[in-house]
């Protein structure tokens, strides 16, 4: 007995010598793995890399910009629902463990032994943090240990709610999407609270291996995935069994977003968007930030501008000819996939590659370019048409034969109200942009800078420097109209040779007609666009001022002085035109380009906003009979707003009578001007309404002649006119707005005197420079005589509205 004794004594002291030994052991272990543990404080400042989102002035979204596709949402922004899912999946004791949960251990083991098809990680929420916050994915003891008691301290630092949050914000779902919010968007198109039980059971499925449940690739395993999600949702209490069983016979569902029909008119609005974010916050602010961007985008706009754009540029390429077909292919075995690998430019909607099935005198059959399935596969489907016979009159006019034969790939466009029938297209060789610009804000609400982003990334907007030509005339009148000259100031249109000194010859500028037809107004010199009398003006008021007032403008920063820079020889860009002819239409007053309206960090604070005006009022808590809330502008005068009303007055001129009459058709208030230059290398069309600023530019890439017979009034007017018809369609015709001092007085336009009767104008003067009431005149040998004009014919202008003819 005594032995026995002795030897449980013997057995109790040794084990309790062991449990000693492996405390100290375990202690020393914990502690030398502790002096290296990763700081779990810095979790509490947590800024994962968010993408940045750049949206429409609607809201809509017209870019992401990012390395890891993840919107952040804060705990209390996460549906139960969604939670619950992952809970179900991951770590059905999240709430009642302390890290690190024993029975998930054992019965991940006993999984693992019995063979079963769904195997279970033994790793906790927490743990699964601990690993993606800090440590690598290497399989060692190591890092379990320290895996382990990151969570254990991870645990005693934060809540359960912000463990979750930051899991269901960090973990990768596959499809390059990171965290549930992203992945709700990019999968199914909805937002986290518009999921359903099915959905987010998917999204569950996900965060163990996302490949292996590929929505599209995998779709059986997929199911069988969501579906045992959904049975531990249904055995933890979350969802009833009917709504299970009902979960579970839904199909996946999966609809990878597409961005808003915007986008695919707006590629190079989006880039300057992103240049300008990049050149203002860095790299890892654009892609990783989390900014929300405001543009000035105006998607009906947008579309419509582009329309008017490619409108324009391929009536000029189908009026030199059809260049062929792009490619030729072999079509005798499945020509839906020899045509499925021809690459197509995404932007150009609604064009569509297609090839030709068989062709003959009197009708082409095609076939249109398959979609294809978002696993990237082909489409089944096939889809045939025919070019309807007006669709193919541009190849065939002046009695050329159809050339089109099986095999030839090329662009089409469906007809409207004729299901099946396709008109022929071609890429033009000539690009072009268009700019839409608010006068008042500088806000740019529509920018096309070419005819696909998707063939050309080059903005013809904002990259292209270009001359202007006549386009740049307004200018040197401004600066003459505020340095004595008037409307009805007459210059003399005759050839002129200018020494242009030591070693550079003189020279003589010409009119586009080529011929003089003596002295002129001023408005007659801007309606017709005549070189001579504009190099004669200039010579006159100075090359130095021009030079001053084109940077006062922003169209150049330093204008070389010659005499030709006068009618548009220089370069400048379109945007920079558009910006200044809307300093012309807003009575003077400076503004800014913007893409931009404001931009907000990833917790909502406005770090950038366009607008620097100042509202004293409008931070009121709520009326109380207080003054109205007023805007104070203190934004620089660049011109006098008289000399401003002038010259808008007599671009109206250039419309109703001048080199922009193809414009009348818009039937509403509009001025503008013609811009071509030696060669027709460039044209320009620049004008506005009184609300709408709107420039247009249209030549080669590398500059050559449009045509002997090109001219701005020919192909950019007509792009304008299209343009201001779809902008102003059902808007009520505004006059443009009058300011105060401004005398309409009534002149004949052909010799700028007071007149009365038919055949005069109103012309608008400043204060004092009016024509005098009474002219003395002669005929043949008489004496000369007073010539009274009716006192009625003066018209005092002050702040209403008022037009010229």
């Amino acid at each position: 007995m005594r032995l026995i004794a002795r030897f449980l004594g013997f057995v109790f002291a040794s084990a309790a010598m062991l449990f000693v030994v492996g405390i100290g052991v375990a202690a020393v272990v914990v502690w030398k793995f502790e002096q290296d543990l990763p700081d779990y404080t810095q979790l509490k400042n947590y800024e994962p890399p968010v993408m940045t989102r750049v949206h429409a002035a609607d809201g809509s979204v017209l870019a992401e910009y990012s390395h890891q596709r993840r919107l952040y949402l804060p705990a209390s922004a996460i549906p139960p629902l969604l939670k619950e899912a992952f809970i179900s999946a991951e770590d059905k004791n999240f709430y009642t463990h302390h890290g690190l949960d024993p029975e998930g251990i054992l019965r991940a083991l006993i999984v693992l032994v019995e063979g079963g098809r769904h195997v279970q990680g033994a790793s906790t929420i927490t743990q699964q943090v601990a690993k993606n916050f800090f440590l690598t994915n290497k399989r060692t003891i190591q890092r379990k240990i320290r895996e382990a008691l990151l969570s254990l301290r991870i645990e005693g630092a934060y809540s359960k709610q912000k463990i979750l949050e930051l899991y269901l914000n960090e973990i990768y779902l596959g499809l390059g999407n990171y965290g549930v919010a992203a992945a709700a968007l990019n999968y199914f198109d909805k937002s986290v609270y518009e999921l359903t039980v099915a959905e987010v059971a998917y999204l569950a499925a996900l965060p163990k291996a996302p490949n292996n449940y590929n929505p599209f690739t995998k779709r059986e395993r997929a199911i069988d995935r969501r579906n045992w999600v959904i049975d531990r949702m249904v055995e933890n209490g979350y969802v009833s069994r009917e709504a299970g069983d009902k979960a579970k016979t839904e199909p996946l569902g999966v609809t990878p977003r597409v961005l808003s029909p915007s986008t695919y008119a707006a590629g190079y609005f989006a880039e300057d968007v992103r240049r300008e974010l990049l050149d203002r916050y860095g790299e890892k602010k654009l892609y990783e930030g989390g900014l929300s961007v405001r543009t000035t985008l105006d998607p009906k706009m947008q579309i419509m501008a582009r329309r008017a754009l490619v409108d324009g540029l391929v009536r000029y390429d189908e009026a030199h000819g059809f260049r062929g077909p792009l490619k030729h292919i072999d079509i005798s075995q499945d020509w839906g996939l020899a045509l499925a690998k021809v690459p197509a430019l995404d932007d150009v909607a609604p064009w569509r590659l297609a090839v030709v099935l068989d062709s003959s005198d009197k009708q082409v059959r095609v076939g249109l370019q398959p979609t294809h399935e978002p696993s990237g596969a082909v489409g089944p489907e096939r889809v045939t048409g025919y070019l309807a016979t007006v669709g193919l009159k541009w190849i065939t006019r002046r009695g050329k034969r159809n050339s089109l034969e099986a095999g030839d790939v090329v662009y089409v466009e469906p007809l409207e109200d004729q299901p099946g029938q396709y008109r022929l297209r071609q890429i033009p060789q000539v690009s072009g942009a268009i700019v839409v610009q608010d006068p008042f804000t500088g806000r740019v609400l529509a920018m096309v800078g070419g005819f696909s982003y998707d063939q050309s990334e080059f903005n013809r907007a904002t990259q292209a420097w270009r001359q202007p030509g006549s386009s740049f005339k307004p200018f040197v009148y401004a600066a003459a109209i505020d340095n004595g000259y008037t409307p009805s100031t007459t210059v003399l249109d005759e050839p002129v040779a200018i020494d242009q000194g030591p070693g550079l010859g003189v020279w003589r500028p010409e009119n586009f007609e080529h011929k003089s037809t003596g002295p002129h107004t001023l408005r007659y010199g801007l309606e017709h666009s005549i070189n001579q009398m504009t190099v004669r003006l200039a010579r006159d008021i100075g090359m130095p001022l021009i030079a001053e007032y084109a940077k006062k403008f922003g169209i150049y920063d330093d204008l070389p002085l010659y005499l030709s820079m006068s009618i548009g020889s220089g370069e400048t860009t379109l945007m920079r035109m558009t910006t200044a002819y809307s300093m012309l239409d807003n009575g003077g007053k400076r503004i800014t380009a913007t893409l931009i309206d404001r931009i907000q960090d990833r917790w909502g604070q406005t770090i950038y906003r366009h607008d620097k005006r100042i509202c004293e009022g409008c931070n009121a808590v709520k009326w109380d009979n207080q003054p109205e809330p007023t805007i104070i502008d203190k934004r620089e005068q660049v011109i006098d707003p008289l000399t401003a009303y002038q010259l808008t007055s007599m671009m109206e001129g250039v419309i109703q009578y001048g080199t922009g009459q193809a414009i009348r058709a818009v039937g509403k208030h509009l001025a503008g001007k013609t811009g071509t230059t030696n060669d027709a290398k460039d044209l320009w069309f620049m004008g506005y309404s009184p609300n709408l600023t709107v420039g247009v530019f249209m030549g080669y890439d590398r500059p050559r002649s449009l045509g002997r017979a090109a001219q701005a009034a020919l192909y950019t007017a007509p792009m304008f006119r299209d343009f201001m018809k779809m902008a102003l369609k059902d808007k009520p015709d505004t006059p443009f707005r009058v300011p105060p001092g401004i005398k309409l007085i009534s002149v004949d336009p052909k010799t700028g005197l007071r007149a009365t009767g038919a055949g005069t104008i109103l012309e608008a003067f400043k204060p004092g420079t009016q024509p005098p009431d009474s002219v003395y005149a002669g005929v043949g040998d008489q004496m000369p005589r007073v010539l009274s004009v009716s006192p009625d014919a003066d018209r005092a202008a002050g702040t209403g509205t008022g037009g010229l003819y």
